[in-house]
């Protein structure tokens, strides 16, 4: 290079003269080696503030080798000791405790419990609300620990498969609309009672209606009247003694030997009243009474 040029090239950039050749000078001095300076030493310093702060995260969270805090990762899936909160929706495939604890679920609110199909729709749930436990579902099951059904109900009907269903309520049961069932039996030393307070009561099977009061009595109590019907067979009164007390009693009749002993008439319209048996029949003396 020119001695000319080489001295044009010092005085404009800086560029030293060593015996005739130009030696050119590298680096950042002045101010802007002190802004570069600072700008790695907020980088050293947002470096370590990180790395402090991942640490204590870290701390504050228990992360281990197993898991983070009361949740570890074991070969069966996830484990969970003590208390835990929940601020959204858990979605698990199976949930269950330790064999010695047993499993508590606690919400402010309501608990509900979801099984939803492959497009997220509900199949069905179980909500335990804080006045109120509400099932939704096509079918319900409720079974023993051996299997054995005890409760089933869907749209159309409900089967209790205990083998007997007690309700202790002082007011009994309250059916709105009919019955069906095999037996109605009371407890032991309790009386039964079937009551229709403002309409009627009505029992029918096609092979009959019995009645038994094993240790007492039977009483059959009506505002009007007492229908016993019988279409295909008979009615049998099969008692030691069948009282009717205020059966109306005839005026006429001959008593003759009978000792004061009456027989049974029956009206036209179904009422029956007694009269006095004499050596025939004397119904048809006193049916004035009809």
């Amino acid at each position: 290079m020119a001695q000319g040029e080489c001295d044009s090239l010092t005085r404009d950039s800086g560029v030293l003269d060593t015996g005739g050749r130009c030696a050119f000078k590298f680096g950042i001095g002045g101010w802007r080696k002190s802004c570069l300076h600072l700008v790695l030493l907020l980088l050293l310093a947002v470096l370590v503030l990180n790395f402090a702060l991942t640490i204590w995260i870290f701390r504050v969270i228990h992360f281990n080798t197993e898991g983070m805090g009361l949740l570890k990762v074991t070969s069966q899936g996830v484990s969970l000791q003590g208390v835990s909160e929940f601020l959204s929706s858990i979605y698990a495939q199976e949930i269950h405790s330790r064999e010695d604890t047993p499993l508590h679920v606690h919400s402010s609110q309501n608990v509900t419990l979801s099984a939803r199909d492959g497009k997220g729709g509900a199949m069905g749930s179980l909500t335990v609300a804080p006045r109120m436990v509400k099932a939704y579902a096509e079918f319900l099951q409720v079974k023993s620990d051996k299997g054995k059904l005890i409760l089933s109900a869907d749209d159309s009907r409900v089967a209790v498969g205990a083998e007997k269903l007690r309700v202790t309520g002082p007011d009994g049961a309250l059916f709105e609309h009919s019955i069906e069932t095999p037996l109605i039996r009371s407890a032991n030393f309790e009386d039964l009672r079937l009551e229709s307070p403002t309409r009627s009561l009505s029992m029918d099977a096609p092979k009959g209606v019995s009645v038994h009061a094993v240790a007492g009595g039977a009483e059959a109590v009506s505002n009007m009247d007492i229908v016993l019907l019988s279409r295909d067979g008979m009615l049998v009164l099969d008692a030691g003694t069948v009282r009717l007390p205020k059966l109306p009693l005839g005026t006429g009749g001959k008593r003759g030997a009978t000792q004061g002993l009456y027989e049974v008439c029956m009206c036209p319209d179904g009422r029956l009243y007694a009269s006095a048996a004499g050596a025939g029949s004397t119904c048809h003396e006193n049916s004035q009474d009809c």
